[in-house]
């Protein structure tokens, strides 16, 4: 199968306990080496500039077309904390372009305003499921260029699955957790995932379902989300079960964590998905709404 992903690569400064460590990053490359564990082939929409090792992407199979730019690559300064993190943008890459994909479904996760209205709307339409990351749709910068979230009407009609947290959600929708997963839903989304640190519930029809991922010591959470994100979209395509696809994005964000690894050192092999995630599913609780 095939996984189309619409997201920038990034070149990221992530500042951990005193040290600097330089990767390259993005949904781009998270989402895409997590999708090729779970042997999907790969199509990336995204653009770089010649700062970015795009061999990097050919030695993983990732295949892209028309991504280099004549502006350098988005980059970011990440600095963490424990489960918190704070992101300045260092620089901006030109926006994707989209001609249309054979894949059989896609993510949708920008990084920042990468991805016009426009093309977000003719993704939608050329997709049969579509998960979107709503991240890079609601950041803006301050005047020292930090990153902040704002409140954004963004058209989230003939969206299969979003993942968000809850200070995404409140740029979106208002109200509380429960309120605010049915206002998602009620704008056409039919899977809606809330992370909250730990705790990850699924909304579907009426009902809840939700796991909590063992409270271990956080270190690099960078690209924990696009992890997850990319576990759900794949078992979701495979396998057509929201169980087990939640189950297989919080076994992948546990691996992930359990590595201790930074950047894209932490993508965790389909092996250790899938022990965490019949773990998990033992232990899936629901409830109406």
């Amino acid at each position: 199968m095939k996984l189309a992903i619409f997201s920038h690569c990034a070149i990221d400064h992530i500042v951990l306990e005193g040290s600097t460590y330089p990767q390259i990053g993005g949904a781009a490359c998270y989402c895409g080496l997590t999708a090729r564990q779970f042997k999907f082939d790969v199509d990336l929409f995204t653009k770089f500039g010649k700062d970015f090792p795009q061999q990097y992407l050919v030695d993983n199979k990732i295949r892209f077309e028309n991504a280099e730019s004549d502006k350098l690559t988005t980059k970011f300064a990440i600095s963490i904390a424990g489960a918190d993190r704070t992101l300045k943008l260092e620089n901006e890459c030109e926006p994707i372009v989209f001609d249309g994909t054979d894949a059989d479904g896609c993510i949708v996760s920008p990084i920042y305003h990468e991805i016009s209205d426009d093309v977000f709307s003719r993704i939608k339409k050329d997709s049969n499921f579509t998960l979107v990351d709503p991240q890079g749709f609601l950041r803006r910068i301050d005047s020292q260029k930090n990153i902040m979230l704002e409140k954004t009407d963004l058209d989230l009609s003939h969206v299969s699955a979003i993942k968000t947290n809850p200070e995404e959600s409140r740029c979106l929708v208002s109200g509380t957790q429960d309120e605010m997963m049915v206002a998602l839903q009620k704008k056409g989304v039919q899977y809606v995932l809330y992370t909250n640190k730990t705790d990850v519930s699924l909304l579907v029809k009426d009902r809840v379902y939700s796991i909590k991922l063992p409270n271990k010591n956080v270190h690099d959470t960078t690209g924990v989300g696009d992890i997850f994100c990319a576990a759900f979209c794949c078992t979701m395509m495979k396998e057509k079960d929201f169980l087990w696809a939640l189950c297989f994005a919080g076994g992948a964000a546990q691996a992930a964590l359990d590595s201790k690894d930074v950047g894209l050192l932490k993508i965790p092999s389909k092996g250790q998905v899938e022990t965490n995630a019949s773990y998990f599913y033992n232990l899936v609780k629901y409830r109406q709404i």
